[in-house]
């Protein structure tokens, strides 16, 4: 009985001491993994007891053949032993499955080499401290220079399992709470440890002897020829690259051109290549020597850690690079479906309007040279709902950054870009106003010419004189425009000039002198008949205005000048002379 009690006392003793011997005692944390870890402890050593119960009752039973009732109770406290240990099983697996959980592994290395992980501690001892001692004692061992494998051996002592060398030496614990927590028996876990000490310190002193110092060596200076090698190889590919390039570039005379645009001269891109062809040179072999220099560190044993961590340098960013585009592929197909989706539906829209365009669709009330312009407008509305569409597909597009970004651009796109909207609103209202066309002979303001370009922002002039004026379509739309061509082909313009003749003329001749001169001129039509009209009848002269119909409106300065020289041949051929407010010529006969 004294017995039973002392065994449940002693793993709480145990706690009281692991609790007060902790660095930091106050660790929340630290002390319910203590208390989980007794938990276990006292669970074993209770089955335990209850396995030794088991088999005194068992024993009992089978003394107690005849008596019902004592075989009655017998059975009964077999069958409560039996139901205490399956609880107790699921509870243990439900205890150690929180331990692991939480745990933290400690490895017991040597010369950086991880033999095995310890979990668990050993009285006072945590996991960590474990770990640096057996760590300490396998290095010991390893250095010893009469170290012999036959001398470490398994000592058991009551349910602990021991590992110690020459009988003397303890080199590790194997405790209940190891066997619990990897689901075996001390003795196997204890066996285990053993081979793997063993194999540890063989090996790690078969890698260190001479011989293999002297293969190390060997194989290094072998790395040293091949990358010297393979260092030559890279420069005469990119000797034989640059020389090609040369080559090329001087059988190139055009150099680089986007359709009819020269973008680059040849000698230029000739450069540009070579300094291209050199960097990527230098790339290669400085690659070549870092990606050498892990299978330099891997020779040595000292050095192997190094390997990993030099490779993770590449390979770290280069994995993530290449798990970002994969966690990216289901979006970059969704973008994809969604363009090409845009792309043929504006297709179809531009086909429909192009079809208006050249009328071979006719929509009432709605102008073909209207078709191009609302493309455009459909055009950029679709293309701006997609981007809206696909906003939220693209990399980063949730990040604080991006969306900074985003706003930032936005400030300054509406900030500087005020009059450019103006004047796209006023080119739209413009378009579907149709003052003029391409071609027509206008005058905006003070600007006389044939429109030669209409865009969303200005419009282009070319005067008379062969001026080409830009007039952003914002003073397009403030100011009056006069279209000389809009009538003319269908009723003609008319071309009208004032000129001043004495009173002693009589109207009727003035009229027919007139409207000869103007039937004389070239690009006059005939029908309808030119027509004078009387616009003043001053102090000494009447004011005659001559107009003529023409279908010509690109042409009125050659009209106007022929219509003058015909006017003054019919004055002159009559012996009548113009007259102004100053000037007057008698003529001698």
């Amino acid at each position: 009985m004294w017995a039973r009690k002392l065994l449940f006392l002693g793993p709480l003793i145990v706690f009281s001491f692991s609790i007060f011997g902790q660095e930091h005692p106050d660790s929340l944390s630290r002390q319910t993994l203590d208390i989980n870890e007794v938990k276990l402890i006292k669970d074993h050593q209770q089955k335990q007891i209850d396995s030794l119960v088991k088999i005194q009752l068992e024993q009992q039973l089978q003394r107690a053949v005849g008596d019902k009732s004592k075989t009655k109770i017998l059975e009964e406290k077999l069958r409560k032993i039996a139901i205490s240990d399956s609880l107790r099983n699921i509870a243990q697996a439900a205890e150690i499955k929180k331990l692991k959980a939480s745990s933290k592994a400690y490895p017991v290395v040597l010369n950086l080499d991880t033999i095995f992980n310890v979990y668990t501690r050993t009285g006072s001892f945590s996991a960590r401290e474990r770990a640096l001692g057996i760590s300490k004692k396998i290095s010991n061992l390893y250095h010893d220079a009469f170290y012999s494998a036959d001398s470490l051996r398994i000592k058991s002592s009551t349910d602990n399992f021991d590992i110690v060398y020459k009988d003397q030496e303890i080199i590790m614990t194997i405790s209940n709470l190891d066997g619990l927590w990897f689901g075996k028996t001390n003795a196997k876990l204890a066996e285990e440890y053993l081979i793997s000490i063993k194999r540890a310190i063989q090996s790690e002193r078969e890698s260190h002897s001479l011989m293999n110092w002297a293969k190390r060596i060997g194989l290094v200076l072998l790395i040293f020829v091949l990358l010297a090698v393979m260092v030559a190889l890279i420069n005469w590919v990119f000797k034989q690259s640059r020389s090609y390039i040369i080559s090329r570039t001087q059988r190139i005379k055009a150099g680089l051109k986007l359709g009819t645009i020269r973008v680059l001269p040849a000698k230029d891109l000739e450069l540009i290549f070579l300094k291209v062809n050199g960097t990527l040179r230098l790339l290669v072999t400085l690659l070549l020597i870092y990606l050498s220099l892990p299978l330099l560190f891997s020779v040595f044993p000292e050095t192997e850690s190094w390997t990993s961590t030099l490779l993770n340098w590449v390979l770290g960013p280069l994995k993530i690079a290449l798990n970002g585009v994969v966690d990216y592929m289901p979006n970059f197909f969704t973008i994809l479906v969604i363009y090409f989706i845009f792309k043929f539906a504006l297709r179809a829209i531009r086909y429909f309007f192009y079809e208006v365009k050249r009328g071979n669709i006719q929509i009432s009330g709605f102008h073909p040279e209207w078709a191009v312009p609302t493309f455009n407008i459909l055009r950029f509305i679709l293309y701006a709902f997609m981007l809206v569409i696909i906003f939220p597909y693209l990399p980063g597009s949730g990040s604080a950054a991006f969306q900074g970004v985003s706003v930032f651009l936005g400030i300054l796109i509406s900030l500087g870009s005020s009059s450019a909207i103006t004047n796209i609103v006023a080119g739209l209202v413009i378009t579907y106003m149709r003052p003029f066309r391409i071609g027509d002979r206008v005058k905006i303001g003070e600007v006389t010419g044939d429109v030669i370009e209409k865009t969303m922002l200005v419009t282009r002039i070319r005067t008379i004189k062969n001026e080409d004026v830009t007039v952003p379509n914002s003073m397009v739309l403030s100011s009056s425009t006069v279209n000389f061509s809009s009538q003319a082909k269908k009723s003609g313009l008319i071309i009208h000039y004032e000129v001043t003749l004495g009173y002693d003329v009589p109207w009727q001749k003035a009229y027919e002198m007139l409207i000869s001169a103007a039937l004389k001129t070239e690009f006059i039509i005939a029908d309808p008949n030119p027509f004078v009209l009387q616009t003043k009848l001053n102090d000494f002269y009447v004011s005659y205005q001559i107009n003529a119909y023409t279908r010509e409106a690109g042409k009125q300065a050659i009209i106007y000048s022929s219509l003058l020289e015909h006017i003054q041949d019919e004055l002159n051929a009559q012996g009548i002379e113009l007259l102004s407010p100053n000037y007057n010529v008698i003529r001698k006969e």
